[in-house]
């Protein structure tokens, strides 16, 4: 009898209680970061209470829905990893522009709808552009991608960017104690208990927060138990040029941002992204961003907050995500349920984020450990784009006498130090050196047009 082909970990299935478990904990680990997104352009808008709770769970349900497609995929579309979707920030400032200023909730639809058809047909050129990430390119960039999440952790641990009691010394306290926790619990428990650290440093986490008053449960009751979100909800679309050029923009910047996060779990998981793999991820983007332009919500993209969880827990089946997907479908239609979920305080979350994207940053700090840094001008590469990635996390407002334009792409400090590394990897390591400027070589060892490909 013929042995039976091994399963990759990728497509791995693991028992109905496992799936459960960390699809949960997937679903804990972004949904701050979902939520965020509609909050922000609802409140800039001006929406009502009940307008922004419909946003929410509209996005809540295409998260989910884009989610199954990146994950279980269809056809040409899917990259069928580990991958979680949700509403990219990229976008927010174009948005909150465009609904302020005469569009409204119509024209920024109109927009996405073009955007996610413009992705769709540009991820083949995408796919092909995959040479131009070595392991000196995706190890800067999934790098960065770690870096830049930190302050949304720290953000968290401090008390969530507006609270009133941002930074009080409890808040922080409370983040560290869910930090040991996770810590913990990876370091001494069973070694299922420590592929969801996260999720029991957030439960533990969260019966602490209750008493001591860090949280309420008041909006569950007023939560309502089942919402659909309808297409056109806020009307038909309008487009409008100069809202759709500037969505253009962003859709470029995002498919930037998943070439990273899917080439870094690619990485992750051992197996490792091709230009036909990248383009079906591209491609599901495309679906999922108009997808979102119908059903009330926003341009998708791939998560990084997820691929550090990805790191952390080393559990890499993409059908654990898949059920995270169909989790947030169940919240995108049971509004109650996604009120328990919204009720977790962000030091909670904050505590648990500083381990996940730390992961994600040690990752890119790994696949560095590939490549030859002795007689060439790697470390250079690396260096300016790590500098030009962190620019915009660390100083928020250093672009914004520039045009719309171009802050959309550089103030997201993942789109900036991929751009940058790429530029500089082709500088140094590809076109011919002028005589004088080469790297002196030491006996043996390759020039720095073969490290290009280390």
């Amino acid at each position: 009898m013929a042995t039976p082909a091994p399963v990759h970990p990728v497509d791995e299935v693991p028992p109905a209680r496992q799936l459960a478990a960390f699809g949960l904990q997937h679903v804990l680990a972004m949904y701050a970061g979902a939520v965020a997104v509609p909050l922000i352009v609802g409140g800039a808008m001006k929406l009502s209470p009940a307008d922004l709770a419909y946003l929410i769970t509209a996005d809540l349900l295409v998260c989910g829905i884009a989610t199954l497609i990146q994950c279980v995929g269809f056809w040409r579309f899917g990259v069928r990893l580990p991958i979680m979707q949700g509403c990219t920030f990229a976008a927010v400032s174009p948005m909150v522009l465009i609904g302020t200023t005469g569009g409204g909730l119509p024209a920024i639809y109109g927009s996405v709808i073009v955007a996610g058809l413009a992705i769709v047909l540009l991820a083949p050129v995408f796919g092909k552009l995959l040479r131009l990430f070595p392991p000196l390119v995706t190890g800067t960039v999934i790098l960065i991608i770690g870096v830049s999440l930190l302050p949304v952790a720290g953000n968290w641990a401090a008390g969530g960017v507006g609270s009133k009691d941002f930074g009080e010394p409890k808040n922080l306290a409370l983040a560290g104690f869910v930090l040991a926790v996770v810590l913990g619990v990876q370091r001494f428990a069973p070694v299922f208990l420590s592929r969801i650290a996260v999720l029991i440093g957030i439960a533990v986490g969260l019966l602490v927060a209750v008493p001591f008053g860090f949280t309420d449960f008041g909006g569950v009751g007023d939560a309502d138990w089942v919402g659909i979100s309808t297409p056109f909800h806020f009307g038909a679309p309008t487009f409008e040029a100069s809202a759709i050029i500037s969505m253009l923009v962003v859709a470029l910047v995002t498919m930037t941002e998943t070439t990273g996060d899917l080439i870094a779990v690619g990485e992750m998981t051992a197996r490792k992204v091709e230009p036909r793999s990248l383009a079906d991820g591209l491609r599901a983007d495309g679906l999922s961003t108009v997808l979102g332009g119908v059903f009330n919500t926003f341009p998708y993209t791939a998560y990084a907050q997820n691929v550090g969880l990805v790191g952390m827990t080393r559990v890499r089946s993409r059908w654990v995500v898949a059920t995270a997907g169909g989790i947030l479908v169940l919240l995108g239609l049971l509004p109650k349920l996604g009120a328990v979920v919204a009720a977790i305080p962000a030091p909670v979350l904050g505590g648990a984020g500083l381990v996940m994207f730390g992961t994600v940053a040690a990752s890119g700090l790994r696949t560095l450990s590939q490549v030859d840094f002795k007689d060439n001008h790697n470390l250079t590469v690396v260096a300016v784009s790590v500098a030009v990635g962190v620019l915009p996390v660390g100083v928020p407002t250093v672009y914004e006498k520039f045009p719309d334009w171009f802050q959309t792409v550089m103030n997201s400090g993942i789109s900036a130090g991929c751009l940058t590394a790429i530029v500089l990897n082709l500088l140094f390591n590809h076109l011919p050196a002028r005589t004088g400027s080469a790297v002196p070589e030491a006996d043996g060892l390759p020039s720095a047009t073969d490290n290009a490909s280390a």
